[in-house]
């Protein structure tokens, strides 16, 4: 086994004997699917809203199957500190840069797996209701935001429980924050000029089909705003495992 893939393949072998952090990728993607499904099947043919924006009735489920997500960058690290083993874990791997990056590397997958399974399975739920055309403009731009979107997702925040070295805050702040805080904040005035900078914001604007009014930028910046903000959040967790004691 080389040196430079141990700490990977021993993050692997962590997440693969762990059956609850197994729930979290299949319950995203049950949710995205499931729900997406189900809201094409009762009201796909009838409400005019699930096909002015066709990626918006494509993507219906991801508001619920995003919380997985971040539940599972959440428990990646967050289990660690929790049950005491990051101690462990650094022992075995002292250098703290590439344990930290084995972890960013598996969540990275996870979450590109994981869109690629909802993209697709969305993709299948919605193609005869919501008017998609394949050829149309944006079309590939979104589905591949799509995409992209989990994993960048996953490691804000699995970064963002480093930082805050808590599993209990982080899962108490990080999920409730992508399901409902911030569409809250999107819909107080005055907060609502700021609040489409947010990282998952500006993410779910990049899924778009159509110009939204009042959003500064366009849908592929969109999605680059969150890989920014995903980027500080993998600095600012570094910066705190290098400097904190486990």
């Amino acid at each position: 086994m080389s040196a430079r893939t141990r700490p990977l393949r021993a993050e692997w072998a962590k997440f693969a004997t762990l059956r609850p952090l197994w729930a979290a990728p299949l319950l995203a993607v049950a949710l995205s699917a499931g729900i997406t499904t189900a809201v094409q099947v009762a009201y796909g043919h009838s409400d005019d809203s699930l096909r002015d924006d066709p990626m918006e009735g494509l993507f219906y489920g991801l508001n619920f199957g995003q919380v997985a997500v971040a539940c599972l960058g959440v428990l990646l690290i967050g289990q660690e500190y929790a049950s005491g083993t990051l101690a462990t874990s650094l022992a075995a791997v002292p250098d703290r840069l590439r344990f930290y990056r084995a972890k960013l590397l598996l969540g990275a997958g996870l979450g590109l797996a994981v869109g690629l399974a909802t993209v697709g399975a969305q993709l299948a739920a919605t193609i005869g209701t919501v008017g998609l055309d394949p050829t149309a403009p944006g079309t590939t731009r979104a589905l591949a935001a799509g995409v992209i979107y989990h994993p960048l997702l996953l490691v804000l925040c699995l970064a963002l429980t480093t930082a805050l070295r808590n599993q209990t805050a982080a899962l108490g702040l990080l999920p409730p924050a992508v399901f409902l805080g911030t569409t809250v904040l999107a819909g107080i005035p005055g907060i609502r000029e700021a609040a489409q900078f947010l990282p998952d914001r500006a993410g779910q604007y990049a899924l778009r089909l159509d110009d939204t009014p009042g959003i500064h930028y366009g849908h592929t910046t969109g999605l680059l705003l969150m890989a920014a903000w995903t980027a500080a959040a993998v600095l600012a967790g570094l910066r705190t495992l290098r400097r904190k004691d486990a």
